[in-house]
């Protein structure tokens, strides 16, 4: 019977169930000793560890085959036969480990569809739902991915529906002035939160933020910000090296984000043309600086792993003066120990060469990294690692990431306090460009100022 049991456990190993430990008795004429439930015990907590996700309808044909799967052995003490005690993995985890999560997303723009892309790709997700203020763009996501007419929400609200919905988690991929509210509802109807950078358009939307994270590890939810450079191996090695000591004490920095791309077109004088060209809104969008050039100065902050003290410079429209949003900065951010940092960033140049870059000098070394093309450091130790198709590469990571982390019960959410920084010292470059003149960031979030775009007129 031992033997029989034995080998019931490898062939569920083998397909890649998760085997729920259990205390056990097996009723085959007498009690198993305390070493054979030790190791019965141990082997199913590796294999929880070691969960493999690739062949979920394999698994499912197997456990309505085969009993539904193993979770712990119980005796059958009246009746002299073994039986089996069927464990649901959400007592273990955070959610069924063999099952695809039901996600909606909200947003089915660009990203958002192209983003939907990857979670279909990704074998873990099924998309049930989606919103959109624009029928075309949920209707687009919704045929791609065989999601029904009435599980599309249309409208500024169509999220609120969509929440009420029966899902897993949410991916958001709208204008960034809308995250910090729809990442509040989310975690307030206990779905767990994938979140397009940047996470908010001023400092209130930042703390929002913050606190919906916080909120969400309470609730033993899942809350990750899609930060592609913070996903990366190499990049995650690189800074690990920084803050390990091998380039010694920060002394300066710089980072840089010139960019061919952002476009000279003005969004149409309607309130439903602000929505569809969100992006040069800077109520809607924060300005290209929080935007798009976020991914230097959330490679830079992290580097240095602490908030900016204060920020001066300058900034400006003089590719595209006829919108909201400036074109070009030129700042310097003063942080803990004295270290400064110059950074610069532009759009809309015709020929000039993209990069997202960073870069710090230590008293024993350099570290050096560009979305675009390699990471490296030279210190104590070096290291230099090319970066290649970081955009999605890094979206993929993050998407896995999400997934365990939900399956695994991991509810620490790594990528909140990292992004809430990055997106401040974003907020705050663009105060002190647009204001040309020093501010603090104390001075920014006790100010407590607040963007708000004109909606009148658009349907709710």
């Amino acid at each position: 019977m031992l033997r029989l049991i034995t080998e019931w456990i490898l062939l569920i190993q083998f397909f890649g169930l998760i085997a729920i430990a259990g205390q056990g008795y097996l009723n085959c004429g007498k009690v198993p000793s305390k070493t054979t439930t030790k190791r019965m015990r141990e082997s199913g907590m590796k294999f929880m560890k070691k969960q493999d996700n690739s062949n979920q309808l394999s698994r499912r044909d197997f456990v309505k085959s085969s009993v539904a799967g193993v979770a712990g052995w119980t005796a059958a003490a009246a009746t002299g036969g073994a039986s089996l005690t069927i464990l649901k993995p959400s007592t273990v985890f955070g959610a069924d480990a063999n099952s695809k999560l039901e996600i909606g997303l909200i947003g089915c723009g660009g990203r958002g569809a192209w983003i939907a892309n990857l979670f279909a790709q990704n074998g873990n997700y099924n998309l049930v739902a989606c919103s959109d203020y624009f029928q075309d763009r949920a209707d687009a996501v919704g045929n791609k991915h065989g999601i029904p007419a009435d599980r599309r929400y249309i409208g500024l609200s169509g999220y609120k529906r969509l929440l009420e919905s029966k899902l897993d988690a949410v991916v958001i991929e709208t204008p960034p002035y809308f995250h910090p509210e729809q990442a509040a509802a989310a975690v307030d109807a206990g779905k767990h939160v994938y979140v397009a950078k940047p996470i908010a358009v001023d400092a209130p939307g930042c703390l929002s933020i913050g606190e919906s994270g916080k909120r969400a590890t309470a609730k033993k939810l899942v809350f990750l910000v899609d930060f592609q450079i913070r996903a990366n191996e190499h990049f995650r090695d690189a800074v690990r090296r920084v803050h390990e000591g091998q380039i010694g004490k920060l002394i300066m920095g710089d980072a840089h984000y010139p960019w061919r791309g952002g476009g000279r077109g003005t969004p149409p004088p309607t309130a439903e043309g602000r929505l569809r060209n969100w992006y040069y809104v800077l109520e809607l969008s924060g300005d290209f600086i929080v935007e798009q050039s976020i991914h230097s100065l959330d490679f830079a902050t992290w580097i240095v792993n602490a908030d900016p003290i204060k920020a001066v410079g300058t900034g400006g429209r003089k590719v595209r003066p006829q919108n909201s949003i400036y074109d070009h900065f030129a700042l310097t951010y003063y942080f803990p120990d004295d270290v400064p940092m110059v950074f610069t960033c532009i759009q809309s140049i015709p020929e000039v060469k993209d990069e997202i870059t960073a870069r710090f000098f230590g008293s024993d070394g350099i570290i050096w990294g560009d979305y675009f093309s390699e990471v490296y450091v030279r210190g104590k130790d070096f290291m230099r690692q090319k970066v290649d198709n970081l955009y999605t590469t890094g979206a993929q990571v993050n998407i896995k990431e999400f997934y365990e982390a939900i399956t695994q019960g991991k509810y620490d959410n790594p990528t909140v306090a990292p992004s809430v920084r990055s997106n401040l010292t974003a907020v705050l470059g663009r105060e002190a460009g647009y204001r040309k003149t020093e501010i603090t960031l104390a001075q920014l979030i006790k100010e407590g100022k607040k963007l708000e775009p004109d909606l009148r007129g658009v349907k709710s």
